[in-house]
């Protein structure tokens, strides 16, 4: 059986772009809350608002990226035990 290795698609380029597009968009946030006209609480609640939202994607994308990770490996696996129980019937057919 191989070991498990994570096979990881993405170049450094896109890695980069989606960690550049992430900075814009907190900066852009931030900027828009201090010259939005509203009141200091109305500007805390959005901002609190707009943290948990960042938080929960990035949560969601974890969660996501683990199960899928998960269900490749037990894949691998019940593959292999599949493998090893059809050379072993193969073996002992040609046996008998």
């Amino acid at each position: 059986m191989s070991a498990y290795i994570y096979e990881n698609h993405n170049t450094k380029s896109f890695f980069n772009m989606a960690w550049i597009a992430f900075a814009i968009s907190f900066v852009g946030m931030g900027i828009g809350l201090f010259y939005l006209e509203a009141s200091f609480a109305m500007k805390g609640f959005l901002a609190m608002s707009y943290l948990f939202s960042v938080t929960s994607c990035f949560t969601v994308a974890k969660v996501v990226r683990d199960r899928h990770e998960s269900d490749k490996f037990i894949n691998k696996v019940e593959s292999a035990k599949t493998e090893k129980f059809l050379s072993e019937s193969n073996a002992s057919i040609a046996g008998v």
